[in-house]
């Protein structure tokens, strides 16, 4: 099955990529057991540097499953609860946020207006996270009624880092280091800031309308931190994924289940903790993320029962391949076959 599994990715990769353009990174693994890593493309085309299983491309979304366990290992220490208020930690956000728990943040059903809507086309700094806070602050209203409706929410995981930052007296990027990215062994993984060193760092980059390739690294709302901006590598990832079924702490399937919100039930769809989720027939869980900004495309997906890991970063924005060839490929094997079809739709359900 593994030779079979990776001619068919390798030909998917060769297929999709050149070795002089932007590419991707694969990874495929079971039970401890890589079935596959490989990578095409240039992580730096000014540079001419490879993409490599050590490079580290910009999550995007796929970061929010780490801001999701922040507020997990904080809960466990007893500093908050998921039925905790927002307001009660944000009085200024009173009006609005009256109502709102951390579950909700968590499981995009707040009814928080999206921050990026009020951010003026012609502006050129970055926004920040407690900037996001003040356009938070200054909306008259939500757009429904907390826990009655999902609705994708950067702005819910931006409020949420701001949140653990608050509750552990620790900055964003110190608490990631010490309680998840270093219990994990996960040395070359950090929290994006400008200027700041990133070893071993993709650059981003997108197809302009005449299909050419253009520098896409950044963009006025890529620089908040609850809800994208971790950087990490393949090898960095299966850390990740390891320590997740090796941790207590990190038990990731218990919580996910029992403070979810359904998306859709006769399609079994859910959502929480950073994941979408689905049961499969037995039972249980196959879960998955995509992460899409200016330049980055990714998908994460994990069946715990059977400790499957499948990862692919790229760093072409709008990669059309993640959710469509590739998981065509997964389809033929019996030890990659995902039982949903939630996985496909994860660019809808993530606008």
């Amino acid at each position: 099955m593994a030779n079979s599994l990776a001619q068919a990715l390798d030909a998917h990769l060769n297929t999709c990529y050149s070795d002089n353009q932007p590419g991707a990174a694969i990874l495929v693994a079971k039970a401890g057991e890589v079935l596959y890593e490989n990578c095409i493309g240039l992580a730096n085309l000014l540079k001419g540097e490879r993409i490599i299983p050590a490079t580290n491309f910009r999550l995007a979304s796929v970061s929010k499953q780490f801001t999701a366990m922040c507020v997990q290992l904080l809960q466990q220490q007893g500093l908050l609860k998921y039925e905790d208020k927002l307001s009660d930690f944000f009085p200024e956000l009173a009006h609005l946020s009256g109502n709102i728990s951390i579950k909700q943040l968590i499981n995009h059903t707040s009814g928080l207006p999206d921050y990026e809507n009020f951010v003026p086309e012609n502006r050129t700094e970055q926004v920040r996270d407690l900037e996001v806070l003040a356009i938070t602050d200054a909306q008259p209203k939500l757009l429904f009624t907390p826990g009655s409706q999902y609705r994708y929410s950067n702005t819910g995981y931006v409020l949420l880092a701001l949140l653990v930052e608050k509750v552990a007296g620790l900055p964003y990027k110190e608490f990631l280091q010490k309680y998840i990215f270093g219990p994990a062994g996960m040395e070359h993984t950090v929290l994006y800031e400008a200027g700041a060193s990133i070893p071993n760092r993709a650059m981003g980059y997108a197809l302009n309308a005449a299909g050419e390739v253009v520098f896409s690294d950044q963009s006025t709302c890529s620089a908040t931190k609850g809800d994208g901006c971790i950087y990490t590598s393949l090898r960095d990832y299966l850390k990740w994924h390891e320590a997740l079924l090796k941790y207590d702490g990190f038990n990731l399937e218990n919580t996910l289940q029992s403070i979810s919100t359904t998306i859709d039930d006769n399609r079994n769809w859910h959502y929480s903790m950073g994941w979408f989720y689905a049961r499969r027939s037995n039972g249980s869980l196959e879960m998955y993320h995509t992460g899409n900004t200016c330049g980055f495309s990714n998908l994460v997906i994990r069946v715990p029962e059977n400790q499957l890991l499948v990862v692919y970063f790229s760093n072409l924005a709008y990669n059309p391949y993640l959710l469509t060839s590739f998981l065509d490929v997964l389809q033929q094997y019996p030890e990659t076959q995902l039982e949903s079809d939630l996985v496909r739709q994860l660019l809808e359900l993530t606008r």
